[in-house]
Parts: C-alpha cells; structure tokens; sequence
C-alpha cells in the first residue's frame, strides 16, 4: 500500500528508498543542472492533486513540520514541480520535472485500488513530452548535454510488491504465480523502462531499492503474532528484487555507454535504524507517529481526525507506511555519502562529481 509521507516533497526514497529533501536539494547546481524524478507517494510532490485518485496527502497533518501537508506544489527555485501542475511550462522545466505518482508502480495495473495513478510507463511518456518542450526552447543539442549532466532518479517497486502480499484476494496474485516469477516479471518491465530512459538521454540515474517493507508498522498491526519483530514473508519479497535489481544495475552499466547508475540499498539503510534506533536517537522504531485509534485506524491513512504524536524526531515511522522525516535525514546521508554498504558503486556526491 502507498500513500504520500508527512515529506515526501522532493525526497527520493520510498518505505524503499528514502532520499531525503536536503540530499536532492543539495545536489542541484553546478554539477546537477536539472533534476528529473519518477515514482510512486514517497516523491510524488502534487500529481495525483491533478487527477482522481485516493492517494493523496493535501491535508493536514501531512506536513506539520514542512509548513504545509505534502502533496502541494511549493515552487521554489531547484525543486522539480509537479508534470500535471499547469504552471509546469516554459523555462521553468529546464531545472527539472517531478513525474512520481502515488500508488504507482512498475507494472500498469499497480494500485487499482486507488483510482487514478500515473504508472510508470505513462511518467516515461509524460517525460518524452517534456523533452520535446525543452527541445523547443533551446534545441536538440543542449537538451541531450542538459540531461546528460543531470540527475534522474526512480523511486518504485514496493506498491507492486506490497499488492502481491495485499491480504485481500482481489488485489493480491499469489495464487496466480509464484514470488520468483512475480519478482521476475516486475524486474524484467523494469529492464525495459530503464533503457528507455536512457535512449531518452538519462545518463546519471538513482534507482532506489525496496525497503523492509515487512517491518511497516501496518504490517506490525495485522500480525500481531510478530510482537516486536517483521514479518517474514514480505521482506523476503523485497530482499528477492533487491537482489535481482542490484545485477540488473550492473549489467545496465556495463552495458549502456556513458551510463552511470547508482544502486541505492534503503532496505539495509532502513534495517539498520530498526536495529540500532535507540544509537539513532528515536525512542519508537514500530509505532507509527500519525494515527487513527480504533481497529480501522490499522487501513485508514494519516487523516485530519488522526492523533499525532508531539516529537515527530521520536519515530522511525510517521504513519503506518512511511518513514518520518527524522529517519529521511539518515537514509539521505547514506546515499549522499555513505559507502557501498548503502550506495554502490558510488554515492551520489560522487556522481555529481563525475
């Protein structure tokens, strides 16, 4: 299940990834010219605001420590506006685009529950428009050199994985195929969607993993038998396409000329705050900091009648789905700077270098 984070404006991370505001925003500039981004609610800075769909977070408390919910356009210089927003046009995209949807994933069908989503496949289509508008603006040339330097980033793959696990019969696939070839089928779309952003003219490209997606405190809360640790099987999932999806970066940069991906590891980022969150200064590691009470408050996301706790810094989580902010500011250093334990082959200071 995905829905948008209290920050999900300008991260690139997911329940997956979790690349902070402060680390994106860092990296534009001198050597990070535009910053294009694609995904599901972790990036998702306003999309879905633009289309029907029930994964929104243009409410309060969503928000509560940004200034506003998450989910609005915010227009500052360097962060990369929502596609459907109608003020994204003219010189305005040159500094980049945020295509990212909630409830989206890999495959088409991912997050039918939610309505309307803009899958990944249609946010590659969307980015062919843009680069048609840039084309317009300054030429061919200079388009290819403005995406050559800049940063794409992908955030996707646990609304796909967290459908195969979904409890309900009428959203889950486990008795149609086995997890292998689930895990197989969503990371051989994902080959193709790759190489097509690259023949677009990607070069650099952030591909976060799947986090412990079995350590959500929904998944917590709908087996109580766990007590305080995760459930099995859906982090099984998770570690089958980490697997799967680090060989397929490393075959994409052998095999791709003048490509440069980064393999983002926020699973392992993420167990590691789990493990050792009271060294991380959080004091709740399954609890979630937004809340509905009552036994639907386990289904319902972070609404306005929700409880929110007084010191967000306290939670590894903020709602039963996503990470709070104060875990985002970890998981951005790893992928900033961290080393290959979290971020391989480089980091990404190291790619705005290169």
């Amino acid at each position: 299940m995905d829905i948008y984070s209290k920050r999900v404006n300008f991260v690139t991370l997911t329940l997956h990834t979790y690349i902070s505001l402060a680390l994106f925003g860092i990296c534009l500039g001198k050597n990070f010219p535009a910053n294009f981004i694609f995904g599901d609610s972790l990036v998702d800075v306003g999309n879905n605001n633009y289309i029907i769909s029930l994964s929104k977070a243009n409410y309060v408390p969503n928000g509560i420590d940004f200034g506003s919910p998450s989910g609005q356009e915010l227009g500052f210089k360097h962060f990369s506006p929502p596609y459907l927003a109608p003020t994204t046009s003219g010189p305005i995209i040159l500094d980049g685009v945020n295509y990212a949807s909630g409830g989206s994933g890999i495959l088409n069908e991912t997050g039918i529950m939610f309505g309307g989503r803009i899958n990944f496949d249609a946010q590659i289509d969307n980015f062919a428009n843009t680069k048609q508008d840039i084309i317009s603006q300054i030429g061919l040339p200079a388009t290819m050199k403005l995406f050559e330097k800049s940063l794409f980033s992908i955030t996707t793959g646990a609304n796909d994985l967290n459908s195969y696990v979904a409890p309900r019969p009428s959203f889950s696939k486990q008795k149609l195929v086995s997890p292998d070839k689930f895990v197989g089928s969503i990371i051989s779309k994902l080959r193709q969607q790759l190489n097509r952003l690259y023949n677009l003219g990607a070069r650099k490209i952030v591909v976060a993993n799947v986090g412990p997606i079995g350590c959500m405190p929904l998944e917590r809360d709908i087996n109580p038998k766990v007590r305080d640790n995760c459930v099995a099987f859906p982090n099984e999932l998770a570690q089958s396409f980490n697997a799967q999806l680090r060989s397929l970066v490393a075959k994409l940069n052998l095999n791709l000329k003048g490509s440069k991906f980064v393999y983002g590891d926020t699973y392992h980022a993420l167990e590691d705050i789990l493990d050792n969150y009271i060294k991380y200064g959080f004091e709740y590691r399954n609890s979630s900091c937004c809340y509905l009470p009552g036994t639907l408050g386990d289904l319902i996301l972070c609404v306005p009648l929700s409880k929110v706790c007084l010191d967000r810094s306290k939670y590894v989580f903020w709602d039963k789905f996503h990470p709070s902010e104060a875990s985002n500011v970890i998981l951005a250093n790893h992928y900033l700077d961290g080393d290959t334990t979290f971020v391989s082959p480089i980091n990404v200071r190291e790619l705005f270098s290169s």
